[in-house]
């Protein structure tokens, strides 16, 4: 990071002069003055980090010059002196937006230089908010970071971008793995909320008795252990997206709950007669059929309608052809450049296996089994031998060859000894069994 700009508009060059003298102190301040509002002016554009800024100068007053920079430039921190203490115009300065008020006394160089230090890593901090919502803006751009250019991908897109130009509920369906968190994400960084928190929970993640309070909050002693009043999710993302995911695992009790909280745009926390109002979005997600779930009657009518809005159907990664590809070569390119590590490709037998397999963890499984062929492979190109899916084998499957105790052994040993680079103290560490034992049966060539 360069210099950070600091602006001095003062119309006493002698205190210009010896303020200038006390901040270059510091060498990491481009300090520049200004003796009128005028010349400031012109030279605004360039955003500095921080403006001292007198109160009285010859062609404006300080006030005014203040509520302008705070219009056109919110995040830039002014300072304002002066030669008068005033309280009621220093209160009206600072409700202008001014980062601090300073008399200008014996002590006021020194108060200044706190100040402008304190109001630097203000602005900085602002910056790198900004910085940080671009680049989640730019992480979620539909077409770029959602990789895919399968028929049933374009119609997602689709999709997303309608989603995200209102406020409207959207449902997510799909399989696990297929990316529906990340869909969510990608509407509410595209949406006029992405500045704001988004929140995600994972509804079948948290015990049934304790989905209240961490939706809505609880007051202190409101249960055992409640030893501090804490806020809820709705709470943590108020102007922001509730994100709740496997919403199908909801209790009906708790769905009433939450139904209620949606209509009313309120929520109240445990152990609490205050109501809170809330101003959230919700996109839900769920790999059950919820309309199947109401006939059931394990989900509320009610708030199955109340939910409805968009529906996504993330397709299963089986069913997006090339995509598997395209989403292979960028988890390729991804993990190389993170791990620091030479690029490396895939040779055409190893696309083939890719392409030819049902892949059930879908996306999520795709990028596991990439990352374990680049680690495992030696070689810049990724062959259809460094390609290993995660196959459940059946007990059945294992002692259909009918082998002694003891080959059943040696097998189990070796495995191990594959899987942990031939270390005989890290084998008889994870199987329990004496070192001396697995020499042995390596001498013996029974493993």
């Amino acid at each position: 990071m360069g210099k950070s700009k600091i602006f001095i508009v003062e119309d006493d060059l002698l205190y210009s002069k010896m303020l200038r003298h006390k901040l270059s102190m510091d060498m990491e301040l481009d300090i520049t003055i200004f003796n009128d509002g005028d010349s400031f002016l012109k030279k605004l554009h360039l955003k500095p980090n921080v403006v001292t800024l007198d109160v009285r100068l010859p062609d404006i007053s300080g006030l005014e010059l203040l509520r302008k920079i705070k219009k056109d430039f919110p995040t830039i921190q002014v300072i304002v002196l002066s030669g008068q203490d005033d309280l009621a115009k220093a209160v009206e300065i600072i409700q202008s937006g001014a980062y601090d008020y300073i008399l200008k006394d014996s002590q006021s160089m020194e108060k200044v230089w706190h100040a402008v230090h304190q109001a630097n890593e203000k602005r900085e901090l602002y910056d790198e908010v900004e910085l940080l919502s671009s680049e989640i803006t730019a992480k979620y751009s539909f077409r770029k970071y959602i990789i895919g250019s399968s028929a049933p991908m374009q119609r997602i897109f689709s999709l997303l971008e309608k989603s995200s130009r209102t406020n409207i509920t959207v449902t997510i369906n799909g399989e696990t793995g297929t990316g529906k968190e990340l869909a969510a994400k990608a509407i509410h960084f595209n949406s006029d909320r992405m500045k704001k928190p988004f929140v995600a929970i994972n509804v079948a993640a948290i015990p049934k008795e304790l989905i209240e309070s961490e939706l809505f909050g609880y007051e202190k002693g409101a249960f055992t252990g409640a030893d501090q009043a804490r806020a809820g999710k709705f709470e943590e993302a108020n102007n922001g997206t509730v994100f709740l995911d496997e919403i199908g695992e909801m209790s009906l009790s708790m769905q009433s709950k939450l139904l209620r909280a949606l209509q009313e745009r309120e929520i109240i926390r445990l152990g609490s007669n205050k109501v809170i109002p809330i101003n959230v979005r919700i996109i839900v997600a769920t790999h059950k059929d919820l309309f199947q779930e109401v006939k059931e009657g394990r989900f509320r009518e009610d708030l199955y309608y109340r939910l409805l809005g968009i529906r996504l159907e993330l397709p299963p990664l089986k069913e997006r052809g090339n995509d598997i590809v395209l989403l292979a070569k960028n988890f390729v390119s991804e993990f190389c450049r993170e791990n620091k590590l030479p690029t490396k490709d895939f040779s055409q037998n190893a696309l083939d296996k890719l392409v030819n397999y049902s892949f059930p963890g879908n996306v999520r499984e795709l990028k596991a089994i990439v990352e374990v062929a680049i680690v495992m492979s030696d070689s810049t190109i990724l062959d259809d031998n460094d390609i290993f899916f995660n196959k459940r084998v059946d007990v059945d499957d294992f002692i259909q060859e009918e082998l002694t105790l003891e080959e059943y052994n040696g097998k189990i040993i070796k495995g191990y000894l594959i899987k942990h680079d031939n270390n005989v103290a890290k084998v008889s560490e994870k199987l329990q069994i004496g070192k001396s034992t697995i020499y042995r049966m390596i001498k013996e060539g029974k493993c």
